[in-house]
């Protein structure tokens, strides 16, 4: 036992060298791993093992919100900003992949976002911009998806007693109770099966979604319906914004060098083929729950497409479904949010495990539990005291989502690379860059905007 992590750091930095050693690349010397690196990031995992991971971390059930970001932008300019968005998203992480596969090659492999701001744009990118900000952006994800959870436990309990009494945040602690648990996972690695349910749950709630719409749509229970956009000219102009931060948000990851730190080196061409697994999941669920969502409701629409399923008076549709689709939705929610704890679980585990030590020494259990579970009840603290942390989430999004996933990645390509400022990439990237950079301010404004409208309702523990 005393020999594991030497040895695994031996066999990582064996297979790196011979790597190099074949490609005729003079590489530098491997460095020795870190505890965070060595144990939560473990180098293990193949292409497929990557493509689960990535589905979870993007197709989560945030997309059930695309009916509503359609009722903003209407039929032409939604389904217009969906595909854009995902053709852009699938070209960014594959930057950023390549971007790593090439550093890899010079003997720099990069196992996470900030190593990769710190090589590349100086150690104070990497320390005081791109590693808080992806912490908090994860930890945040973490407390939105207990929210979430909580809420759909909720849900549940009403459709099987329609007059409980029980409160919101006593559900956020029931979800916080399986998220302790789930949170000991040792590794990112280790949770392949998990996301590899997750993937299947997220193919199983979207069908149900979709064939919820249709269903209802051509019942006599279907709602009269508008496809036009509404509000005054001011609010659809922010509605337009509001609805691309959305979508944006609904494909964004902010974890892709830490998803693909968990492959086996040699990297190259991996990774692409995990954005492919992702991307089928991706086109099949959002374009089946965005067109049947809208199809069926038009501008009416809610912020997540079950609310609609509810009706004014009495469900739309059989109670037994409506509770297969919660459950389905509700245990995929809990494979996200173990997902966005990796980051946090790797910054604890490299300050304070050893990695000369086993992993599964008492020296690293110990404060691997007791900073894992604190983590989590501090997460469920906040869930249950901030219901409408979705809207705090909106301006977070807006600041971290957008530069992680769609302004670094042109950046760190064109640094690194250093295209011809005549060819055609380095101009696509510039663009996409300058007007995210556009979106973040405009994204900031509308989100600040949506909580000054939404402050009366705030009040902590609501049971919203």
């Amino acid at each position: 036992m005393g020999t594991v992590a030497p040895n695994l750091m031996e066999v990582s930095a064996t297979a790196t060298a011979s790597v190099h050693k074949e490609n005729g690349v003079v590489a530098n010397p491997p460095k020795e791993l870190d505890a965070g690196a060595l144990f939560v990031l473990k180098s293990q995992g193949s292409w497929l093992h990557c493509g689960y991971h990535l589905t979870t971390s993007i197709a989560a059930p945030a997309l059930l919100s695309l009916p509503f970001a359609l009722t903003l932008l209407g039929w032409v300019g939604g389904l217009i900003c969906l595909a854009l968005a995902g053709l852009v998203t699938f070209y960014s992480y594959n930057l950023l992949s390549l971007v790593l596969e090439h550093q890899e090659k010079l003997g720099h492999r990069q196992l996470r976002f900030r190593d990769m701001a710190r090589d590349i744009l100086g150690p104070g990118w990497g320390k005081y911009f791109v590693g808080p900000l992806q912490f908090w952006i994860c930890y945040g994800a973490v407390i939105a998806c207990t929210l979430l959870g909580g809420q759909s436990l909720k849900f549940i309990y009403l459709l099987s007693n329609p007059d409980g009494k029980m409160k919101l945040y006593q559900f956020i602690t029931m979800f916080g109770g399986v998220t302790l648990f789930l949170a000991q996972m040792p590794s990112f690695h280790s949770l392949r099966h998990i996301n590899l349910v997750s993937l299947i749950l997220c193919l199983a709630f979207s069908a149900c979604v979709t064939a919820g719409s249709i269903y209802i749509g051509h019942s006599n229970k279907a709602p009269v319906r508008d496809y036009t956009v509404k509000g005054s000219a001011k609010d659809r102009s922010f509605g337009i914004f509001n609805a691309i931060s959305i979508i944006a948000t609904t494909y964004a990851s902010g974890i892709i060098p830490e998803i693909q730190a968990t492959l086996v080196p040699p990297v190259k061409g991996k990774m692409f083929k995990g954005l492919c697994v992702c991307y089928s999941v991706i086109v099949t669920t959002y374009f089946s729950v965005a067109i049947s969502g809208y199809w069926a409701f038009g501008n009416q629409a809610m912020g997540t497409v079950l609310s609609n399923f509810m009706g004014d008076e009495k469900p739309l549709l059989p109670t037994w479904f409506l509770l297969m689709t919660n459950v389905f939705t509700l245990s995929q929610v809990s494979a996200v949010t173990v997902v966005y704890l990796q980051p946090t679980n790797e910054v604890f585990e490299k300050k304070f495990a050893d990695p000369k030590m086993p992993q599964f020494s008492i020296r690293n259990v110990v404060p691997r539990l007791i900073l894992r579970s604190l983590s989590v009840v501090v997460a469920t603290i906040f869930a249950a005291m901030l219901p409408f942390f979705g809207d705090i989430m909106a301006l977070f999004g807006a600041f971290g989502c957008i530069p992680l996933d769609f302004i670094l990645p042109m950046i760190f390509y064109n640094v690194t690379f250093k295209p011809s400022k005549q060819s055609l990439i380095f101009w696509v990237n510039t663009l996409i860059a300058g007007v995210s950079f556009l979106l973040v301010g405009v994204g900031a404004v509308a989100s600040v905007r949506q909580i000054v409208l939404d402050a009366k309702t705030y009040r902590l523990f609501a049971n919203m």
